[in-house]
């Protein structure tokens, strides 16, 4: 239940204001608050957001109106190098950041530990609609060896008891 847009024209402290205020909310508020904000970062999340939420009920099957966002993470990507004319033919450099934004969507209350257990029952159900598992045997070769080596060992340390109980 993620979303990723990879190079987007802002600069990632813009994006940063933004995603800090939806961070941890529910998914209905979370809409409704970018909606009503009035930012190009807001424009942004909402529709990341809402590709997220695309990918839950249409990939996952799971009612997105339940959900949180677990994580919104803004990083800063390459920067397109500008530059501002400057007296007698030299120029002002600046950069023009762009972002990677990546929204992972989740339940609340639900930790890693959970959601590996649920895609794991998920697998599981998969597997048994399809072929059947083959067992291998389990390899013996090894616990021979020990088991004889453990055999000698005992007997040569028996004989060394032996020997000491009688010279006592």
């Amino acid at each position: 239940m993620k979303a990723h847009l990879h190079s987007v024209r802002i600069a990632p402290k813009k994006a940063n204001l933004i995603a800090r205020m939806v961070r941890g909310m529910s998914v209905p508020d979370a809409v409704e608050a970018l909606r009503r904000t009035n930012k190009k970062g807001a424009r942004i999340v909402e529709t990341l957001l809402r590709s997220a939420i695309a990918n839950a009920s249409h990939n996952d099957k799971q009612d997105a109106q339940t959900m949180v966002i677990k994580s919104i993470v803004v990083n800063q990507g390459t920067a397109y190098r500008r530059g501002m004319p400057k007296a007698r033919g030299q120029q002002r450099p600046f950069r023009k950041f762009l972002s990677h934004v990546t929204v992972e969507l989740g339940f609340p209350g639900e930790d890693g530990k959970q959601k590996k257990q649920r895609k794991q029952t998920m697998q599981k159900k998969e597997e048994g609609k399809g072929t059947k598992k083959t067992s291998q045997k389990p390899k013996n070769s090894v616990k021979d060896k020990s088991s004889s080596e453990g055999k000698k060992i005992n007997k040569s340390s028996a004989s060394f008891d032996s020997s000491a109980s009688s010279a006592s």
